[in-house]
């Protein structure tokens, strides 16, 4: 998130009072329910936290690294529906940890939040840290580079437990180009990886949010379940796996750090 501090606001849900949606220059970012934190406003949080539910046994405890704070969503519902789980959240804009911490409900000690960049923060961090690895890094409604390449994927995926899952938020448009590279970045280093979105972007009808989800393990990711669940979904969701996330490839290859520093 690329705002200064004139740019941030919260502003109360007039259809749901306990709602507030965290915004930068008018453009909605996060949104947190003050009195339920389980409660998730958008469909690619919620699509995010179906991937963690099905994953994991109900309960169970995590360590999570968030790449990207906004007004800290997914900590907060982590830690409601998996007290204890020690998590650690990097947010590079100093405006919006502060606008957060100074309007909304303080979070539960387990989160520690702290300013830095995504990438220094991850390649600091030992080898098998994490169960859970959430990353939505944006600036100016951009990935950023130094985010967006293999590269990254493999210091994300040494981080992360042999049993880990990474999660990751992508916006894109027809015809969904990053979205594949994206993909492509996963592919190259995990061993199994799956796409969630709102079906009307698959058919290449609209702009928006695609959930990506990799882990070491084949076969680790809970997909049947997945698909039932993104298609209950009050925005239904389709899930592209193995086959049809081939073919959505299409010969797509990796963007690297050279790559991405041509452009």
């Amino acid at each position: 998130m690329g705002s200064g501090a004139e740019d941030l606001e919260i502003v109360v849900d007039r259809a749901r009072p306990s709602g507030r949606t965290l915004l930068a220059a008018g453009v909605e970012q996060s949104y947190v329910d003050v009195a339920d934190p389980r409660h998730l406003h958008f469909e690619y949080v919620r699509w995010m936290a179906a991937v963690v539910d099905l994953a994991a046994p109900a309960r169970r405890p995590l360590t999570a690294l968030h790449l990207g704070g906004g007004a800290l969503t997914l900590p907060r519902w982590l830690a409601a529906t998996r007290p204890g789980s020690a998590q650690r959240v990097v947010e590079r804009e100093p405006a919006v940890v502060e606008l957060v911490r100074r309007e909304l409900p303080p979070v539960p000690p387990e989160i520690a939040v702290e300013i830095g960049d995504a990438r220094e923060s991850v390649a600091a961090v030992p080898a098998e840290a994490y169960d859970l690895i959430l990353a939505d890094v944006y600036r100016a409604a951009r990935m950023p580079r130094h985010v967006a390449s293999v590269e990254f994927v493999a210091e994300v995926a040494r981080v992360l437990r042999p049993d880990g899952i990474y999660l990751v938020n992508v916006t894109d448009l027809p015809p969904l180009v990053f979205a594949r590279t994206q993909v492509a970045n996963l592919r190259a280093v995990f061993a199994d990886v799956c796409l969630v979105a709102d079906r009307r972007m698959l058919r290449g009808r609209r702009y928006g949010n695609l959930v990506l989800a990799a882990a070491h393990r084949p076969d680790r990711l809970p997909v049947r379940r997945l698909v039932a669940r993104a298609a209950g979904d009050p925005v239904p969701g389709g899930v592209l796996h193995g086959a049809t996330l081939d073919a959505f490839l299409a010969g797509t290859r990796p963007a690297t750090d050279a790559d991405l520093a041509d452009h």
